[in-house]
């Protein structure tokens, strides 16, 4: 009996300390390196997701412009159409009398349209079947119409060809787009390090207040003891107690900083738990060379820029063209060719069906508008020559701006070195002069010095980590490019 109490305290003792360990593994906490956060910000957050949105919206539009350029099949109809009125008539002799009407009409129609791209015309085949019915002769009472098939050309003469320009355009849009979402891609990862490093350094100044706090609480104690047997003045008491409240005072402020940027990461991210984040700081650098000739033909290669300079100098031309084209003589050619037939019995509608032609050839021509043609076309042209020579400077600052960002990134690289340097030197010459204040040798105002010193060095390292990595995604954004792999980062989405 003794045994079976004892086992079953020993089950439950196991349950609770199982249930306690899983609750301990529920809050974890999250270990992020900066590529792990770069990747989630490209995989989860919120940016992402209205990019990959905007991206989807470009894509539709692209498949809306492509399926212009495919026959287009349609069924149209009514069925039936229910009239029953007075209506006005003019007689044989001019006069006007009304008359009742009682009818109902029904059709269907099977339509295959084309456009032409080339000439911007368009080509459809048709066939129709109409049904009347009236409802007021006494014999006779429906018939029968039909058009079995027919062939209609609609084409402009000499008038602005909208589908052809859109050709050239749509293209170049929609590659704008898959760029603009490549581009965007490495700007969510530059956001994604800001956010980090803006957490990485309140961790840091956390730790240092810490330290800053447990050091400053041991040699005021020390000072206390010092004091009591007159070793050093009230005033370097005064002072150590004075520097222990203000280390204290720190340390809450970034307790609160290390929350308040915890809670814009994970924002951010996209993270929607409570657990806290240890971040794993890229203390190292990778190493690789950035050539300026390379950094420039990748961009021309790779940048949603340079297309959207094509795009718009085309844009500009075809607000010439279209001034051009809608201020001249225009005509437009209309001529269809099939075959018909009526009949009061429906088996007979399709029965020798007769020949059913049409043609129309419209013009327009401008005699007299004082001016207004030549102002159109006058103003389309003066913008396409403003338009030109807004590229040919954006293109001027789009060279210096990447020539600009790899000598950045060069100096960012040994800036890291030299910072990584200064914060050593600073820890160790701390530790000297907190040796040497504890052995007497130095006074309280060397140790602050040395103490700010160290504090301040360890926080401009992070700041050039920071800046580095900055420009790390800023020259991937502004090339496309992956210097470090040397590959592109342009491909099919």
């Amino acid at each position: 009996m003794i045994k079976c109490v004892l086992a079953f305290l020993q089950l439950v003792a196991f349950l609770f300390l199982s249930s306690f360990a899983l609750a301990q593994d529920l809050t974890y906490t999250r270990k992020l390196t900066l590529y792990s956060a770069v990747e989630m910000a490209k995989e989860q957050s919120p940016s992402y997701r209205s990019a990959s949105v905007l991206l989807e919206n470009r894509q539709w539009q692209y498949k809306t412009f492509r399926s212009n350029y495919y026959p287009q099949l349609s069924l149209r109809g009514v069925l039936p159409e229910y009239n029953r009125t007075i209506d006005p008539r003019i007689t044989d002799t001019g006069s006007l009398v009304f008359i009742n009407t009682h009818n109902a009409n029904s059709y269907l129609q099977l339509s295959l349209g084309q456009e032409i791209g080339l000439t911007g015309g368009y080509i459809s085949i048709n066939s129709q079947i109409k049904r009347l019915d009236d409802f007021q002769a006494e014999v006779n009472r429906t018939r029968y119409s039909s058009i079995p098939a027919t062939i209609t050309l609609n084409q402009p003469i000499f008038g602005f060809n909208y589908r052809a320009w859109d050709r050239k355009i749509s293209p170049l849009r929609y590659e704008e787009a898959q760029r603009d979402y490549r581009e965007e891609m490495e700007e969510i990862a530059s956001s994604a390090t800001n956010h980090f490093f803006n957490l990485l350094l309140s961790q840091i100044s956390l730790q240092i207040a810490q330290k800053n706090v447990a050091n400053n609480d041991t040699l005021y104690k020390l000072a206390e003891s010092r004091y009591a047997a007159d070793k050093i003045p009230q005033n370097e008491l005064l002072q150590m107690e004075l520097t222990l409240l203000n280390s204290k005072q720190n340390l809450e402020q970034t307790t609160l900083d290390v929350e308040a940027n915890t809670l814009n990461l994970k924002v951010y991210l996209g993270i929607t738990d409570d657990n806290p984040i240890q971040l794993i700081a890229p203390y190292e650098i990778p190493i690789f060379e950035v050539d300026e000739q390379v950094a420039l033909e990748q961009a021309h290669k790779n940048r949603q820029r340079v297309i959207s300079f094509k795009r718009e100098m085309l844009e500009a031309e075809r607000r010439v063209a279209q001034a051009k084209g809608e201020t001249g003589f225009t005509a437009d050619l209309y001529a269809s060719f099939g075959l018909t037939q009526q009949s009061i019995e429906f088996q007979d509608v399709y029965s020798d069906p007769v020949p059913q032609q049409r043609a129309r050839v419209g013009f327009n021509i401008p005699i007299m508008d004082w001016g207004r043609t030549a102002s159109k076309i006058g103003t389309a042209t003066a913008n396409r020559t403003l338009v030109q020579q807004n590229i040919e400077q954006q293109k001027i600052n789009f060279d210096q701006e990447i020539y600009l960002n790899v000598k950045r990134f060069r100096v960012l690289r040994q800036q890291v070195i030299g910072a990584r340097r200064a914060d050593e030197i600073a820890e160790k010459r701390f530790n000297i002069t907190k040796d040497r204040y504890l052995s007497g040798h130095l006074g309280i105002l060397d140790l602050n010095v040395a103490t700010e010193e160290r504090d301040k060095a360890s926080r401009s390292f992070i700041s050039s980590l920071r800046s580095f990595w900055s420009a790390y995604y800023t020259l991937r954004r502004l090339t496309l490019y992956d210097f470090e792999t040397k590959q592109s980062l342009v491909g099919e989405l």
